[in-house]
C-alpha cells in the first residue's frame, strides 16, 4: 500500500512538474510573441525578442535580447537592446485588465546614438513613441477590447552604455543607474503605449544627461571632432525637453 502511494505521488508530482514547464514555455512563448506584435506599433520600428520564460506561480520571469530597431534613414540596424530584463509580476494580476509589476530591471542596455546637427536616432525614436495615441497599432488590449492597464511599482535599468556615433570613432559611454517609482500607481493604471512614453522620454533624458556629462571629460583625450560630436549629440536631445 505504501509502494503504491509513492507511485501515485511521484506521478502527480511528474505531472504537476510537467503542467508547470508547459505552462513556462507557454507564457514565455506568448511574451515573445507579444513584443514582436505590438513593439512596432509602439516604436515604430522593428522590434524582437531572443527568449522570455515566466513562471506561473511566482509571477517572476526573465526576458533576454530585446532589439529596437533604428527609425529609417539612420546608419545603424539598431537603436538599443537590453541584455537582460528580469520582471516581477502579481501573478493573480495577469489574468486581468490592470497588470500589476512589482519590478522590472534591465541589465546591460546598449544605446547606439547617432546624430545630425539638430537630429538624433534616439530623439527622432521617442517623437515617434510619444506621436502614438490610444487605440493606435501597439496597443494591448483584452479580449473584450478593453485597454489593458499597467501599474509599475519600480523599474531600474542598471549597466548601461552608449555608443556615441559608428564605426571606429565610436565612443563608449557609461550610463547612470536610471530608477522609476510607482508608474500608473493611484490611477487605473497606464496603457502599454502611455507606459512606453513614459519610460523613453526618462530613457532619453538620461542619454541626453549622461552624453552632457561625458562632453567636458572626454575634451582632454578626445579629437576636436569627437567633442564637438558628444557636445552636438547632446544638445539634439536635450532640444526636445524644452518644450
Amino acid at each position: 500500500m505504501k509502494k503504491l502511494l509513492l507511485i501515485v505521488v511521484g506521478a502527480v508530482a511528474a505531472l504537476l512538474l510537467a503542467l508547470y514547464v508547459v505552462a513556462d514555455f507557454f507564457l514565455g512563448s506568448l511574451v515573445k510573441t507579444g513584443v514582436a506584435h505590438y513593439g512596432p506599433g509602439i516604436t515604430g520600428t522593428p522590434v524582437s525578442l531572443e527568449d522570455a520564460h515566466f513562471s506561473p506561480l511566482s509571477g517572476e520571469g526573465t526576458l533576454t535580447g530585446l532589439v529596437v530597431g533604428n527609425p529609417k534613414g539612420w546608419t545603424s540596424d539598431r537603436a538599443f537592446s537590453f541584455g537582460k530584463i528580469h520582471v516581477v509580476v502579481r501573478p493573480a494580476s495577469v489574468f486581468g485588465d490592470q497588470i500589476v509589476v512589482k519590478e522590472i530591471e534591465i541589465e546591460d542596455p546598449v544605446f547606439d546614438y547617432e546624430t545630425r546637427v539638430v537630429s538624433s536616432n534616439i530623439g527622432q525614436l521617442l517623437s515617434q513613441i510619444e506621436g502614438r495615441k490610444p487605440g493606435d497599432a501597439g496597443q494591448a488590449t483584452t479580449k473584450s477590447g478593453k485597454p489593458i492597464k499597467f501599474v509599475v511599482q519600480h523599474l531600474i535599468l542598471r549597466g548601461g552604455r552608449i555608443t556615441l556615433g559608428v564605426g571606429p570613432t565610436a565612443i563608449a559611454l557609461p550610463m547612470p543607474t536610471l530608477e522609476l517609482r510607482d508608474l500608473g500607481g493611484g490611477t487605473d493604471g497606464v496603457d502599454s503605449v502611455e507606459l512606453a512614453q513614459v519610460v523613453m522620454r526618462a530613457v532619453a533624458q538620461s542619454v541626453a544627461s549622461a552624453t552632457v556629462h561625458a562632453a567636458g571629460k572626454i575634451g582632454a583625450t578626445a579629437t576636436g571632432a569627437a567633442v564637438d560630436g558628444a557636445k552636438g549629440a547632446a544638445s539634439a536631445l536635450e532640444s526636445l525637453f524644452r518644450h
